[in-house]
């Protein structure tokens, strides 16, 4: 499996990446692997492919435009 080097990384991040590591009882170096390859999921094909899927999953039901609903409710808020 091919490695990657991170050079420059400032002292606050990698603070804060043991920090989350530490959280998910991880590694430093599975903690870092494991956000990069969540992020390369959810960007991209990844999250069209998904987006695909969750919409078929509901088959042929339709909803309505929820943008009536909320500017209506904006305006209940501004009302005195």
């Amino acid at each position: 499996m091919p490695n990657i080097l991170i050079r420059d990384v400032s002292q606050k991040t990698v603070d804060q990446l043991k920090a989350l590591a530490k959280q998910h009882n991880r590694s430093l170096q599975g903690e870092v692997k494991h956000l990069v390859e969540e992020t390369v999921k959810a960007t991209g094909e990844g999250a069209l492919l998904r987006a695909r899927k969750i919409r078929a999953s509901f088959g042929k039901k339709t909803f309505s435009d929820s943008a009536e609903f909320l500017r209506g409710c904006v305006t209940e808020r501004k009302a005195p």
